[in-house]
């Protein structure tokens, strides 16, 4: 009977651990002022983000839906189509950010490690997308897979992925 009691006790214990691990996602939260909104598909940014934020949303809003092409922004920055690291490198060239383009495997060496204040590169093998001022932009998950670079307010789960930021955003 103790042993059940031990058992028991060690087993509610472990669930409690384990159903209290908070998982990592990207879940947008629209904050006045500080986080751009999404309004008919495109970023509508707050007035008082620094320049650099500015011109990487203004930069994502032009190819926002683009079609998909695997190494789409690869080649030249300026293209007909991206792919999810091509999409990174033009918006992250045009902010003044990134002088050529990268792979999603290159972009875990990109910048300082971690979350940044206005610009966050979520990279891991085979993916990456940004967040800006709040907002996800990307070419994957939530039902539009490989359609090209799109803003979306979507959960996203972060597992795998590596933080990065440009420095000082």
């Amino acid at each position: 009977m103790f042993f059940r009691l031990i058992l028991l006790l060690a087993a509610s214990l472990c669930l409690t651990q384990c159903s209290s691990t908070k998982k990592r996602v990207y879940s947008y939260d629209y904050k006045s002022g500080k986080t751009c909104m999404l309004l008919s598909g495109q970023a509508v940014p707050p007035a008082n983000l620094p320049e650099k934020v500015m011109k990487a949303i203004a930069a994502a809003n032009r190819i926002k839906d683009k079609p998909y092409r695997r190494g789409g922004g690869h080649g030249k920055i300026e293209d007909s189509a991206y792919d999810c690291s091509g999409s990174v490198s033009y918006v992250l060239h045009h902010a003044g950010l990134l002088d050529k383009p990268t792979t999603s495997s290159g972009f875990r060496k990109y910048g300082e490690k971690g979350e940044g204040k206005y610009i966050t590169i979520y990279t891991k093998k085979g993916h990456a997308f940004l967040v800006i001022a709040g907002l996800r932009f990307d070419t994957g998950g939530n039902g539009y897979r490989d359609k090209g670079p799109r803003w979306t307010d979507d959960t996203r789960s972060l597992k795998g992925f590596q933080a990065r930021h440009p420095e000082g955003l």
